[in-house]
């Protein structure tokens, strides 16, 4: 049975390394030797994977050494795939991955990528690289696939053995054996892609379709304020309609929705198109910040609130609810806006981890918020600690005449003095 080295144990190579680890020997490898520590001692810091999961893949062993990669024969690579400020795909980590792998490269080896990418990406950039290190010949001394991952952050229903998993090859034969390795542990089954790059286009635009839905919601719920008519009203009237999709406004950060579509614009504009509607979309997403903080500076005025020095708490700083993830959040967005207005801004977050929101972002998250102090707050983030709140326990944290800003409408009607 092959052994297997997972490269990268985030949030998408630590639940694959897990899966494949109850069944065969895996070497999970990061060169972040701290990650690899506390994996050692059973802690995952993203949650995503329990000790109890951890224990039980007990042919999961992870290094930083790579010497431990020696005797692999698959190589899946899982490390994420950026953007730089320039909205860019930041190839980098994905090309240090790729020139690990090739210096413990062998003939018959296998390469399976799991990173987003656009389309030729795999055979286009990191290929070469493989063959440049190892000195080996790409499909007659090893191979490569593609299976894109679809791991969804903080999702306990979504699991990576529940997702149906799309798999491919360079050859038909290697099409074939990786489809088969993912069978093995995916039991929500499989679906082998024609080719390297469908897959890889398969992948970019399920979240570039995500992300101009949201977009569709952001730009009603502009609309719809501008008539007074409560957003999320509309959206469960319009719901009751059997093929309704039910998406809704919001902030679209992370590491895939609000990152995905500009490595697919990236590629299409490289050869010749340039696209209008997946950009229209992003433009729309990226302005959300702006649009939220502007809606809860007016609705402060309304209140007779004087906008300099005004304090105003925001309750969650991560991408999502119920997740530690900060990469790529765009509550920072909101907070620098009003930052710029002149208000004094204090966030809280009872999932981020503090060091990094302070090392990426420059905030000081504040565990215990005062009550009585607050001129306004803001429900950025719902994890299910503050949805659980009731809203006089969020208004606890108001000075009289307060504004609370429910940002994704978890609240009841009206017991909010806005949401999206």
């Amino acid at each position: 049975m092959e052994k297997i080295a997972v490269i990268g144990l985030g949030y998408v190579g630590l639940p694959l390394a897990t899966a494949f680890g109850e069944k065969r020997p895996v070497v999970g490898f990061d060169i972040n030797i701290k990650r690899i520590r506390e994996l050692r001692d059973g802690v995952d810091f993203t949650r995503e994977v329990s000790p109890e999961e951890l224990a039980a893949a007990s042919q999961l062993y992870f290094s930083d050494n790579l010497e431990d990669l020696a005797d692999c024969s698959v190589f899946i690579v899982t490390v994420p795939t950026p953007i730089d400020e320039f909205n860019t795909p930041d190839l980098t980590p994905l090309v240090k991955a790729s020139e690990t792998v090739g210096k413990v490269l062998k003939a018959g080896d296998i390469v399976i990528y799991e990173s987003t990418v656009y389309p030729g990406a795999t055979e286009e950039v990191c290929v070469p690289v493989l063959e440049r290190v190892s000195g080996l010949a790409f499909n007659e001394d090893f191979y490569a696939g593609y299976s894109p991952e679809r791991i969804n952050p903080g999702d306990k229903e979504h699991r990576v053995t529940t997702i149906t998993k799309v798999t491919s090859g360079s050859t038909p034969a290697i099409a074939a054996e990786v489809d088969a390795l993912y069978a093995d542990i995916i039991t929500a089954g499989t679906h082998q892609a024609s080719s390297i790059k469908v897959a890889e286009a398969a992948k970019v635009i399920e979240n570039t379709q995500r992300d101009l839905n949201i977009a569709l919601m952001n730009e009603l719920s502009m609309i719809f304020a501008r008539l007074g008519i409560d957003t999320h009203e509309v959206l469960a009237a319009a719901g009751t309609k059997w093929n309704f999709l039910p998406f809704k406004p919001g902030l679209v950060g992370g590491h895939c929705i609000g990152v995905d579509p500009y490595y697919l614009t990236h590629k299409a504009q490289a050869i010749g198109y340039h696209p209008e509607i997946i950009l229209a979309g992003r433009r729309v997403n990226d302005g959300m910040g702006p649009y939220v903080a502007a809606e809860l500076i007016k609705a402060m005025i309304k209140a007779g609130h004087t906008v300099a020095n005004a304090r105003v708490l925001v309750m969650g700083f991560t991408f999502k609810e119920n997740c530690p993830d900060l990469r790529n959040t765009r509550v920072i967005d909101v907070v620098n806006e009003l930052k710029d207005f002149g208000c004094q801004i204090d966030v809280t977050d009872c999932w981020a981890d503090g060091a990094e929101a302070e090392l990426e972002y420059g905030i000081n998250l504040v565990r215990e918020p005062a009550q009585d102090t607050y001129d306004a707050v803001l429900l950025a983030v719902p994890h299910r600690e503050y949805a659980e709140m009731a809203a006089t326990e969020l208004r606890a944290f108001l000075k009289d005449d307060g504004v609370l800003f429910d940002l994704k409408g978890v609240l009841p009607l009206g017991e909010a003095n806005l949401r999206l």
